[in-house]
């Protein structure tokens, strides 16, 4: 069986290849550090895997719940087409503040727009269409954000909802916390959904063992 340690030193391996220095990007990645945010954002592959998405359907309307430091939140602007918008849920002012640094530190404060408040709240008053939804906040509201981020989402669109597996969690009926319950009330929310077409990607790597649902609007 292979270790997970492997699993970091195998998305480092590829990283070398295919992501170039950032400056912008580490120095989100330390500041994140430097101002007491929790290490739980995607990891680099994984940015760029969300950026890569975001290019292949031509975003030029972005849907983020979730901000955190804003290291997806750049990943993603960066995705968009000349003059796209970003619109951003962050419940903690603190993270917000940070971000919004990191984000104009990239040059990107003028597609970036981070809503302060709890994401429901925030969801309810917003109106699409959106290309692209990435939903990666309090895993016990994921329906209810899919739901906003559906009602929101152009036919084509994509909505992703990232830590879905949590570690096999997920089938281990001995876990009933707040997020792997709220991953199950997902999974039963889109088995009925029919507005859409989705799989689950499960992935190991510097993020250690996890998977995010892929969802297309009909």
């Amino acid at each position: 069986m292979v270790e997970p340690a492997v699993w970091q030193e195998v998305d480092d391996y590829w990283n070398g290849f295919l992501l170039d220095d950032d400056p912008a990007l580490d120095a989100a990645l330390a500041a994140n550090v430097a101002a007491g945010l929790p290490p739980i954002g995607v990891s680099a592959a994984q940015g760029k895997l969300l950026h890569l998405l975001a290019r292949s359907i031509g975003a030029s309307r972005i849907l983020e719940v979730g901000t955190l430091g804003g290291y997806s939140t750049i990943w993603l602007a960066r995705a968009l087409r000349p003059d796209g918008q970003l619109i951003s849920c962050e419940i903690d002012p603190h993270h917000a503040e940070v971000a919004a640094a990191n984000v104009a530190r990239a040059g990107l404060a003028s597609a970036v727009d981070i809503r302060v408040g709890p994401a429901i709240d925030t969801l309810a008053s917003l109106e699409g269409p959106f290309d692209l939804a990435f939903i990666d906040a309090d895993k016990a509201s994921n329906t209810e954000y899919f739901q906003h981020a559906l009602r929101m989402s152009r036919p084509g669109g994509m909505i992703i909802v990232d830590n879905v597996v949590r570690g096999g969690a997920v089938v281990d009926a001995a876990v009933t916390d707040a997020n792997v319950m709220g991953v199950r009330r997902l999974a039963a929310a889109l088995a009925e959904e029919k507005r859409v077409e989705a799989t689950v990607v499960q992935t190991v790597g510097a993020k250690d063992y996890d998977g995010f649902v892929l969802a297309v609007v009909r």
